[in-house]
């Protein structure tokens, strides 16, 4: 059986080999984790292709929860905790060091697969509603690609905090999944101009942000979807990296604002990370929050995972089982 996925060289799912990876002990700071599940992600594709470049091989994958084997002395963490983390690479493996730094104790009450499904998405639904803009009730707020596995959860999250969420989907299956996350209204762009649509629904004002992880095919519309000094949290780019964008655009349009974040920026202290995790697992434990698991694949299928995700075939989270 493949112990990992390792991309020697890059380019599309095909890139991807199950190999056979030794793992050392763990050293200072460090935990041995038998890993129950890794999550997959978007950022995993830019990676595999050289859009974000790494040295060449390495195993693919941040994201993860297992079981620690073993655990170097003064991390606070010993054999037989359940953990997840969100931020190392190499999690598409069935056995991997962690740094403690990041790793997260994961209460007996929530599955190591939902842990695996939550880390990294559910952090940056939580830093998107919570931090980058601060969601509270009245907002009105858009978010793209709302049955996807960070969309879900921000319509949940941003539920929670008193918004109108508009979601906008391509299908019809996907329409049905927002709406039973949450979604006020669901905008389908795949045959609707979704900006003049949610011009209607904000009687012409606009929304107050935008959570846009598609890129190239919506940032135009989705600016047009903002109020004056309304703000676009671009926080992905599913359907290609967004063009330069000229600044007065952002005056003409309302004195906007666009940010582009990314979860290390949101998750640099030990205590951010507690806190994200926390509210995300008592949300789950108290049944606030559902996290879709929208697909599992054996580790050695990373490829048809990858296949599946940019084919836009999913919905939810997926995860890849060693």
């Amino acid at each position: 059986m493949p112990t990992a996925v390792q991309v020697t060289k890059t380019g599309g799912p095909e890139v991807l080999e199950a190999a056979e990876v030794d793992v050392r002990a763990p050293e200072a700071g460090e935990l041995l984790v038998d890993v129950a599940a890794a999550g997959v992600n978007y950022i995993d594709t830019y990676q595999r292709q050289g859009i974000y470049p790494i040295d060449l091989p390495f195993v693919l994958g941040l994201e993860g929860a297992g079981t620690v084997v073993e655990a170097a002395p003064g991390t606070g963490f010993e054999a037989g905790d359940r953990v997840a983390w969100q931020g190392s690479l190499g999690s598409y493996a069935a056995r991997k060091l962690v740094p403690a730094s990041i790793a997260v104790k994961v209460p007996e009450a929530v599955s190591l697969e939902t842990a695996a499904a939550t880390m990294l998405q559910g952090m940056t639904a939580h830093y998107l509603v919570a931090s980058t803009f601060e969601v509270k009730p009245g907002h009105n707020v858009l978010v793209h690609a709302a049955a996807g596995g960070v969309g879900l959860l921000l319509v949940q999250l941003a539920k929670a905090r008193g918004a109108r969420v508009i979601g906008t989907v391509s299908t019809e299956e996907k329409e049905k999944l927002a709406r039973e996350a949450g979604a006020d209204e669901v905008i389908r762009y795949d045959r609707d101009d979704f900006a003049k649509i949610t011009r209607e629904l904000t009687g012409g004002e606009g929304v107050d942000v935008v959570y846009d992880g598609v890129g190239k095919d919506t940032v135009d519309g989705s600016l047009a979807s903002l109020k004056i000094r309304g703000l676009l949290a671009l926080f992905g780019a599913s359907s290609g990296p967004v063009p330069p964008i000229d600044p007065q655009r952002l005056n003409s349009g309302g004195s906007l604002y666009l940010t582009r974040p990314t979860s290390a920026h949101y998750t640099r202290t030990r205590e951010e990370i507690d806190w994200r995790s926390k509210e995300l697992f008592d949300a789950i434990v108290a049944g606030d929050l559902t996290v879709r698991i929208g697909g599992k694949y054996p580790l050695a299928d990373a490829r048809k995972a990858h296949e599946d995700l940019q084919g836009r075939r999913t919905t939810g989270k997926l995860l890849l089982i060693p």
